[in-house]
């Protein structure tokens, strides 16, 4: 089991199974909201273990699709924690036991600015990937 959470622990998540992939979103959003590094989970595998009313969303601008959720205590992003999507996309930030993946691609690299240096050498897309 892999446990999560959010920074003052009002949130709590545990993870059967281990992400399927990391990824980088450079997207002005996910930077702005602090979730550009996103692992990839199955709905069947996360448990919410406490804090569901804690969480609140924010709801996508045009041009953007996804949700993201948050701790309303105290401000963590948690990406797509809610989501009905069979896989979708979290924070990697809010897992409090180590992950052993490699970053699988950077997306949104057009908006990435110019202080933000890409160290690997995943592949990159302007957009999301194909």
């Amino acid at each position: 089991m892999i446990k999560g959470s959010c920074c003052c622990g009002a949130i709590q998540i545990e993870l059967a199974a281990p992400p399927s992939m990391l990824g980088k979103c450079h997207c002005t959003r996910c930077r702005k909201l602090g979730v550009g590094d996103l692992v990839f989970v199955k709905k069947a595998d996360l448990t919410l273990l406490q804090g569901r009313e804690a969480i609140t969303v924010f709801e996508p601008t045009e041009a953007y699709t996804y949700r993201r959720c948050f701790c309303k205590i105290c401000g963590t992003g948690l990406g797509e924690i809610l989501s009905d999507d069979e896989s979708f996309p979290i924070s990697a930030h809010v897992l409090d036991d180590e992950i052993t993946l490699p970053v699988k691609f950077h997306e949104f690299t057009s908006e990435k600015p110019e202080w933000s240096a890409i160290g690997d050498d995943a592949p990159q897309f302007t957009h999301h990937p194909g």
